[in-house]
């Protein structure tokens, strides 16, 4: 229970979803630090359940003046950062997934600055406050590897994380900076609401605990334990891959 003992974490997007879920498993693990998110009252309630070993920090990844205020703070009232988990991505409020036909401009450009360029420059200005040695856990997805409706524009903004994962560590290897991707598969988390209707909810999910071979969708707390792994000692001969924590999903056929 002691593997993030002293360890100062930085979780954005930390307040609901798994990037909760990862930050009660660093909790539990020991870590202190900061949670992220735009949301207020989630942020306090977050804070509260997770006993106030994390600080909140209310900011939009997409911006950089917010960015850098995140590792301000919490180097301030912690000290230099050991774990860096860039966590906020996803589906952007008010533009649902699309095909090519119905993708503009402005679509496009909002997918990839929230899941792409604001975990670029995550790293980028984490940089001053990370100790030598710290690890950086990029999420990403299953979606990476696998072509779904409406899907494409996200899917290749996390197939390019999980090559940024890569170059990052080539670029911070004499820092002994680790840098790695954890891409979840289909986790049970109220994102769901917000992509499907109402009534057809379950229905949806169903399908993805049928298309996954454990016979389950994940929970927040699957993805919690295998960031706990990355961010531990335990993953020092690790760097600059890919950890698939999908259940199966990406590379175990269910066709008979």
């Amino acid at each position: 229970m002691n593997r993030l003992k002293n360890k100062v974490a930085v979780i954005t997007g930390g307040n609901s979803g798994i990037g909760f879920g990862i930050a009660q498993a660093f909790k539990n693990e020991g870590a202190v630090g900061s949670i992220t998110g735009r949301n207020e009252l989630t942020l306090e309630s977050s804070v509260e359940a997770l006993d106030k070993e994390f600080i909140r920090i209310k900011g939009d990844v997409t911006n950089i003046d917010d960015l850098e205020n995140i590792f301000k703070e919490t180097v301030e009232k912690f000290g230099n950062i050991d774990v860096l988990v860039v966590n906020a991505g996803g589906v952007v409020d008010g533009i649902p997934l699309s095909g090519i036909d119905e993708v503009t401009e402005e679509s496009y450009d909002k997918y990839m600055d929230l899941n792409l360029k604001s975990a670029y420059f995550s790293v980028q200005k984490a940089l001053p406050y990370l100790n030598e040695g710290a690890s950086v856990i990029l999420i990403g997805s299953s979606a990476a590897h696998r072509a779904a409706p409406g899907m494409t524009v996200y899917g290749a903004a996390k197939a390019a994380i999980i090559s940024l994962a890569k170059g990052l560590s080539l670029d911070l290897l004499p820092r002994k900076i680790r840098v790695n991707t954890l891409s979840p598969g289909s986790i049970d988390t109220p994102v769901f609401a917000k992509l499907v209707p109402q009534e057809q909810l379950e229905q949806v999910k169903q399908a993805w605990v049928d298309s996954t071979p454990v016979g389950r969708q994940g929970l927040p707390s699957d993805i919690g334990n295998a960031a706990v792994f990355l961010a531990s000692d335990e993953s020092s001969f690790i760097v600059g891959t890919e950890i698939l924590a999908d259940g199966g999903l990406t590379n175990i056929s269910l066709m008979k």
